[in-house]
């Protein structure tokens, strides 16, 4: 990937707020790939993905549209075998440089300060350790974020642009598959042989830390099997 622009790196917050809201309807209606593409030439080596490795299409995009791009992994020690089975495969055989993150502490130590279990007593504590401080410390080099969400995914999340501003961060962030829906999103790994996370064929649509997910039933909601029992429906990461 090339440097980012002068222009784009010398911009104030207001200015680049504006520069991407105003990106955002612009590209409303683009394909992933043209808005990926866009963001690659815009931002060079300023951009980042974020990615759970349940979120393959995405990363699939990302290697083809913007070759050598900059992705990071947050490993919070609780994940799927199959998860970090698949983000070896892409780091492995696609054009991504991928980084893993990790939690300031271990679970080990995790359960010696909190207690063991924390997920289950306070999940969004847990979430806070060992997601959002890692993002936090993953995206602090970084002008602009790219995400996996689409609209579709829960309620939270049906007015989320495809270009936007992360007013949190004071940071660029981009969805670029957010229009999709699930039919888009399967006929794309149909067409493109994208290699799905294996816990897909288990049942798994929605896919966390091994302790707080599980398979759905089908008509379920896809986020059903996330937190399930508890009223939390996001991690943290994009609130």
């Amino acid at each position: 990937m090339s440097t980012a622009s002068p222009a784009i790196t010398d911009l104030t917050p207001d200015e680049l707020r504006a520069f991407a809201e105003q990106a955002g309807r612009e590209l409303e209606g683009a394909h992933p790939s043209e808005i990926l593409a866009w963001a690659g030439r815009t931002f060079g080596d300023d951009l980042v993905v974020a990615s759970s490795m349940g979120d393959e299409v995405l990363v699939d995009l990302v290697a083809k549209a913007i070759p050598g791009a900059n992705v990071i992994f947050l490993d919070t020690g609780y994940h799927f075998a199959e998860t970090i089975g698949t983000r070896d495969y892409y780091a492995e055989f696609t054009d991504i440089k991928l980084r893993t993150v990790l939690p300031l502490r271990t679970v080990a130590e995790q359960d010696a300060e909190h207690g063991p279990r924390l997920h289950d007593r306070d999940p969004n504590l847990c979430c806070a350790l060992r997601k959002v401080e890692p993002l936090e410390r993953g995206l602090a080099p970084y002008t602009a974020w790219v995400t996996g969400m689409r609209r579709e995914d829960a309620p939270t999340r049906t007015d989320i642009t495809v270009v936007g501003w992360d007013a949190k961060r004071s940071k660029v962030k981009l969805n670029p598959i957010a229009a999709w829906t699930q039919a888009d999103v399967d006929a794309y790994v149909a067409e493109h042989h994208v290699v799905l996370n294996p816990l897909r064929q288990a049942g798994y649509t929605s896919i966390g830390c091994a302790p707080c997910t599980r398979a759905t039933a089908p008509g379920e909601d896809p986020r059903a099997g996330r937190w399930s029992g508890t009223s939390k429906t996001e991690c943290g990461l994009h609130t």
